[in-house]
């Protein structure tokens, strides 16, 4: 294997928002990434197939809905989302953390674009491109 050129630009920005979906199931949001909605404390979970786009929706507490668990110390929000990514297949046997962005009042996150896959906690970080992720 030959040598790659690191580019800085694949690798998150400490306060960078982003959205990382866990080989767990459970669905990460930095603290940015929720400042970028307003930190809401409930959400609904929307998927748009054909773009391969999952969002977060502030929502009312609902059986729809989900409250987000967010860490005092960090700001980062969890929430366990196992049956929404089975349900729509949505890819998690590695965890990936993805660049979220802002449509219409909801976060976020094109599958199809880039992502990092994240290995440990804490730990280093591979990048991929768009093209290089499974697509389903």
């Amino acid at each position: 294997m030959g040598f790659e050129v690191f580019d800085q630009r694949r690798t998150p920005m400490k306060g960078a928002p982003s959205v990382t979906i866990q080989k767990s199931g459970v669905i990460s949001i930095n603290a940015a990434a929720h400042d970028l909605i307003d930190t809401p404390a409930v959400v609904e979970l929307l998927f748009d197939p054909d773009r391969q786009v999952v969002a977060f929706q502030e929502a009312e507490v609902s059986p729809r809905s989900y409250r987000l668990r967010v860490s005092p110390g960090s700001g980062q929000a969890q929430v366990a989302a196992v049956s929404f990514l089975r349900y729509y297949r949505i890819e998690h046997e590695t965890s990936r953390r993805y660049e979220p962005y802002v449509e219409d009042g909801m976060l976020c996150v094109d599958l199809q674009g880039g992502s990092a896959e994240v290995r440990g906690n804490r730990s280093k970080t591979i990048a991929t491109e768009a093209e290089d992720t499974d697509k389903l």
